[in-house]
């Protein structure tokens, strides 16, 4: 029987977005947000549940500082862009507040099928983070939420000094993957695995760099939450795979591995 999807079996090394695609970012952003969003008139349209209103809206500020200031760690741009947001909402944010949110994102909880699933993917290739979390959060999320995975190489935003979707976020995955673990993309060895369209799937197409969707839902119209609408980056993205959860891509790639020994 023919597969069902492209051969995975080629690849030595996967590289990963983490949050949004390992670790449920959308639920985290929206427990850290709601007690500060709560603080509205209940008839306004950001105090809602899930508060998605002002979830986009604080993405859209903190894709802003990502641009204008790449150097600064994403905990540090957090708290910068929660602060925007509140002095937008004319609401008010006590260091109390602010502080802590910024380091939150190392507490927020793995997808039921990641740890699982990253355990059985990395029987077949090594496995790599590429993320625009600071190294701080990512080091929280890698001894907490995603243990007893293990990665062979996690490169950060801070490691790097620019954000995704920037060109130089992959030049430097690309050779770091080269010079670290020995896996050349020009070779065709290396697979990257996302969620977001517009930060990961946009640039893997303009640098030639072959992909995999975790749609996490996304591919669902109506259901796409904070992240991207495929019908506005269908034309930008060259994708190869598609699956719901990292979970499914361990079952497929499970599948491939065995029907070729068979």
């Amino acid at each position: 029987m023919a597969p069902s999807h492209p051969d995975l079996t080629s690849f030595k090394a996967l590289s990963f977005d983490c949050y949004g695609t390992l670790i449920d970012w959308e639920s985290g952003l929206s427990r850290a947000l709601t007690p500060i969003v709560s603080q509205l008139p209940p008839s306004h349209p950001f105090n809602s549940d899930p508060p998605l209103g002002a979830m986009r809206r604080l993405s859209a500020i903190s894709t802003s500082h990502e641009e204008r200031t790449p150097s600064i760690p994403y905990n540090e741009l957090l708290v910068m862009s929660l602060s925007d947001l509140a002095h937008e909402l004319g609401l008010p944010l006590p260091d109390s507040v602010s502080e802590p949110f910024g380091n939150a994102v190392g507490t927020w909880s793995a997808f039921p099928d990641t740890v699982e699933g990253l355990q059985r993917l990395a029987k077949h290739y090594k496995l790599i983070i590429l993320s625009n979390v600071d190294s701080a959060n990512m080091a929280a999320t890698l001894d907490r939420q995603l243990a007893p995975a293990e990665f062979d190489a996690v490169y950060t935003a801070q490691d790097i000094g620019a954000y995704k979707p920037a060109r130089r976020n992959f030049d430097y995955l690309f050779g770091h993957a080269k010079l670290d673990l020995g896996v050349d993309w020009q070779k065709g060895e290396l697979l990257h695995v996302a969620r977001s369209l517009k930060l990961d799937h946009v640039p893997a197409k303009e640098m030639g760099l072959r992909s995999v969707w975790i749609t996490r839902g996304g591919d669902k119209e109506g259901h796409e939450g904070v992240g991207d609408r495929l019908k506005d980056y269908r034309d930008k993205t060259a994708f190869e795979w598609t699956f719901e959860t990292v979970g499914d891509l361990a079952d497929e790639v499970e599948r491939q591995f065995a029907a070729k020994k068979s």
